[in-house]
């Protein structure tokens, strides 16, 4: 905190007044990266834009989240290792949320949608993928399929 006060021109305790701790920080700056992605998931190339069918936008959305959590590890990572009552309350996770339980309404899944896209979510979160990823050395395809099995298995309940 103390060089990014520094390299700003400013104290540390403006730093802090603005973004309350580190996590708020790291939270401002993953920002940029996650408007990126929502504009990506919202009109992106097929199969993320409306266009497609919501099933198809399920698996491209994960599949985007996989690759973009991957490309920018070291921020979500240290994001993720703070405040922890913060992580499902962020305006980034509702964004997720909110898609996910829209995609599977459109695709008419049967049951909770909330709790099933907070569950399905929960093969996104970034402590997971970084797991998978690195520490199990899994290639991303391994872990995009692991997704496409997930949600068909979900989404195969659809009320027909």
């Amino acid at each position: 905190m103390e060089d990014i006060a520094s390299g700003a021109g400013v104290g540390k305790g403006t730093v802090f007044r603005h973004f309350g701790d580190r996590t708020g920080l790291l939270v401002a700056l993953l920002s940029h990266y996650e408007q990126q992605l929502q504009a990506a998931v919202i009109s992106g190339p097929p199969p993320l834009d409306p266009g497609a069918a919501p099933v198809e936008r399920m698996l491209a959305f994960g599949s985007a989240v996989i690759r973009h959590e991957h490309a920018h590890r070291d921020f979500y990572l240290a994001a993720a290792h703070g405040d922890q009552s913060r992580r499902h309350t962020s305006p980034a996770y509702q964004f997720r949320l909110a898609h996910a339980c829209l995609l599977l309404r459109e695709a008419k899944v049967d049951g909770d949608i909330e709790l099933i896209a907070s569950t399905l979510l929960g093969y996104l979160e970034t402590v997971l993928l970084d797991h998978l990823l690195t520490g199990c050395r899994m290639s991303p395809e391994r872990v995009q399929a692991g997704w496409h099995d997930l949600v068909g298995r979900y989404t195969s309940r659809s009320a027909a």
